[in-house]
């Protein structure tokens, strides 16, 4: 087995009541409008052909197997001025 490392950086224009706060066990998660949770991570998209549509996968054992193999993983989220 192989291990892959990926690294996942995303910068993002959000509305401005958007905002950070911390899980009970100390995730950071995003806070929107309405009661709403945020959280970004790696989800395997899969298609048939590279050219159409990708979509994630209805098999909940694919998906804990593709998340089985993920070893650790670090999301930052950080606002940053204009």
């Amino acid at each position: 087995m192989k291990k892959l490392k990926v690294t996942i950086q995303l910068e993002m224009s959000v509305p401005d009541n958007w905002e950070l706060v911390q899980t009970s066990e100390g995730t950071p998660v995003l806070k929107l409008p309405h009661g709403r949770f945020l959280d970004i991570t790696v989800e395997p998209l899969y298609a048939s052909d590279p050219e159409e549509t990708w979509s994630s996968t209805d098999d909940e054992e694919e998906l804990n197997d593709f998340l089985d193999m993920v070893v650790s993983e670090d999301l930052r989220y950080e606002f940053v001025p204009d």
